[in-house]
């Protein structure tokens, strides 16, 4: 499944992405802030594509121009923000040199309409760890609205403890947001 907007096109990820992902990935402010350790190795880079990014609704974030995968955008109906089958959540990462261009936004916007339109969802989650304002702008232009915060999350990955920020998008607060 390919998903296409005017800048980019979201694809899955494949093995031969390996180098790129660890090039973005291995960046410690990337992952450390979104709860996930930085990639050591090429090798560990190809190990995450093959046991987490190859799932459906995983979608390597790729600008046209350049024609390789820049970050990841991806919706996940098994999570634990939610019991119910028609919500999900959203989750992102930008390779670092790419911050500040509107890269993000638009890959989620095109994948929240996938979300709603085609996958049948009601209502998208989406979280942010204390500090991490540039996911905080991120969830605040695509609409979402604040839900509520948790103290004290563990994040195994990283061995420590956080506080999450939780926000919500619904179904009708994004319709009446695409005008």
């Amino acid at each position: 499944m390919t998903v296409e907007t005017s800048r980019l096109y979201l694809r899955p990820w494949r093995e031969e992405d390996a180098g790129v992902l660890h090039r973005y990935a291995s960046d410690p402010d990337v992952g450390t802030p979104a709860g996930w350790v930085p990639h050591t190795s090429v090798e560990h880079s190809r190990e995450i594509i093959r046991t987490v990014l190859a799932v459906p609704e995983v979608y390597a974030v790729c600008l046209k121009s350049e024609g390789k995968p820049v970050g990841n955008v991806h919706l996940n109906f098994n999570t634990d923000m939610s019991d119910r089958e028609d919500e999900c959540e959203l989750g992102y990462w930008l390779g670092k040199p790419y911050w500040g261009q509107g890269i993000i936004p638009e890959a989620a916007q095109a994948v929240l309409e996938r979300a709603f339109l085609e996958l049948g969802a009601n209502a998208v989650w989406c979280c942010r760890y204390d500090g991490n304002e540039r996911s905080r702008r991120v969830q605040e232009k695509l609409g979402f609205v604040y839900h509520h915060t948790t103290h004290g999350l563990t994040v195994a990955a990283l061995n420590e403890k956080r506080t999450g920020h939780v926000m919500l998008l619904t179904r009708q607060t994004w319709e009446k947001n695409r005008g």
